[in-house]
């Protein structure tokens, strides 16, 4: 069986994706209890407890969620749709919250206000490499001087002109979400693992100052710890916290099950028209608070760093090792009914 370092695993002749991977401890851990790991860090001058970040989607985070998740020391980017972001600027309590996304037609008084009160925006777009986010990115960053977070991209191949557009941060890939069919509908897009890792070494042989968060195919506190393992600075969840109950929308009863609604940026039930579409539309199971799902990715991120005898996050992206599954392999890992 061969061991992989993050280098050997970029150079793999196939596209990877989490399910093709696990982490490996290789070494005797001399951390004693979770209590001795701390997974705090600093994300664009931000202070947080746990790298995660919530998707700008419609039915995952409005200004409730947004708030939660920053009294839970994350970040929730509140979705470009949500009308209620006047009251963010009614009056000066912003009940914490960080970031807002935008399109790239967004009224110039609104990204006004945004940067009055020091928001990280968000331009929200599925295809980054575009020269109109590049040219809005520069805007924002000449006239405004706010902290912008663009995506999203698939490889490193854009990475240096968008940081040279200003970019602060970069959403990594393209199709992986669960309720996102671009990959079906164009046939563009490669494994979050690989994705991840070309970006990764790209920004290190480059020498760029961007951050990177991995945006897609996240199923569970595993898949989390990989995406950190791999590189990125946070992870940007949507289905995982899909459901939950600071999610938008009404919670719904069927077949004696809660439900709520759960669908992606490029779905009909957003664009509203006819046009192409490259997301749909689905229930998840009503999960209950936000708080439950954050404190099980804490736990299941501590679990794992006390196996890999890491008591930071910089150090398990440093000592980081992984093996290759078969499926079979993947397939025996998994709960039994």
């Amino acid at each position: 069986m061969k061991i992989y370092s993050k280098e050997e695993l970029n150079n793999y002749e196939l596209s990877l994706t989490y399910d093709d991977i696990s982490l490996l401890p290789t070494e005797i851990s001399q951390i004693k209890s979770r209590t001795d790991i701390t997974i705090k860090s600093r994300f664009l001058g931000i202070d947080i407890s746990i790298p995660v970040i919530s998707s700008p989607m419609d039915t995952v985070t409005g200004i409730t969620m947004a708030a939660e998740l920053s009294a839970l020391g994350a970040i929730g980017i509140v979705n470009r749709f949500d009308s209620s972001l006047k009251e963010i600027f009614s009056n000066n309590n912003t009940n914490g919250i960080k970031a807002v996304s935008i399109g790239l037609n967004a009224e110039e008084k609104l990204i006004e206000k945004l940067a009055e009160k020091n928001f990280l925006i968000c331009i929200d777009t599925a295809n980054a490499n575009n020269s109109s986010v590049l040219k809005k990115c520069e805007e924002l960053k000449t006239k405004y001087g706010v902290k912008v977070i663009v995506g999203n991209i698939a490889s490193g191949s854009t990475l240096c002109s968008l940081a040279d557009a200003g970019a602060d941060a970069v959403r990594i890939g393209i199709g992986g979400g669960s309720v996102c069919t671009t990959s079906i509908q164009t046939g563009i897009g490669i494994g979050q693992v690989s994705s991840i890792l070309d970006v990764y070494f790209t920004r290190r042989e480059k020498k760029l100052n961007i951050a990177l968060i991995a945006d897609g195919g996240i199923k569970s506190a595993g898949d989390v710890v990989k995406a950190i393992a791999l590189g990125s600075d946070m992870v940007m969840l949507g289905r995982m916290l899909a459901g939950t109950k600071e999610t938008p929308g009404e919670v719904i009863k069927y077949n004696d099950q809660l439900w709520k609604k759960y669908r992606g940026s490029a779905s009909f039930g957003v664009k509203m028209k006819s046009e192409f579409i490259e997301g749909e539309e689905t229930m998840v199971p009503y999960k209950g608070p936000v708080k439950n799902v954050v404190n099980s990715i804490s736990d299941g991120l501590k679990s794992a760093m006390s196996y890999m005898n890491c008591s930071s996050l910089e150090e398990l992206r440093e000592k980081a090792k992984f093996v290759v599954l078969s499926n079979s392999s993947y397939i025996e890992r998994l709960p039994k009914k």
